[in-house]
């Protein structure tokens, strides 16, 4: 019970990061803050799911620190997204609705792309089970932020 308020303490934690980007916006610096907040208890997180050794530890952290700096870097396009989708929902045009479709498709396939490069080299430091663990786990947090993106954003009109 304990992992699981974790989990949903991260997962409303990155929910933040995604949904209240223009209100932090004008605080930079307040921003960096909570996204280092979030990336810390996000390793937190991973680190009491999988168990790891203390030799696992030192080949998956740094592969770890890399992926979610490239994986952060994809959420950023997609707060970008969020944020051009919010300006424009309500006057949406075919040109703007294509533009955002077409964006979306290209982020989530991005993502795709991201987890496939990096499986060779997490199979690399962990044994397949931990690899497995540790996709799990980030399929867990990304539902739970997807979930929650989804009751917020309303349909195109």
């Amino acid at each position: 019970m304990k992992r699981m308020s974790v989990v949903l303490a991260v997962c409303l934690a990155v929910f933040v990061v995604f949904t209240a980007g223009p209100v932090f916006s004008q605080d930079a610096e307040t921003m960096k803050l909570v996204r280092e907040k979030i990336r810390a208890d996000k390793k937190f997180l991973i680190a009491t799911n999988m168990e790891l050794t203390e030799a696992e530890g030192k080949a998956f952290w740094p592969i770890y620190d890399v992926f979610q700096d490239d994986l952060g870097k994809l959420s950023a396009r997609g707060l970008k997204l969020l944020e051009d989708y919010a300006k424009n929902y309500k006057v949406m045009t075919n040109d703007i609705a294509k533009k955002t479709l077409d964006e979306q498709m290209a982020i989530e396939s991005d993502k795709l792309k991201l987890r496939q490069a990096y499986l060779p080299t997490f199979r690399k430091a962990l044994s397949d089970i931990k690899v497995a663990r540790y996709y799990q786990l980030e399929n867990k947090i990304q539902a739970v932020v997807n979930y929650e993106l989804a009751d917020m954003i309303p349909l195109v009109k």
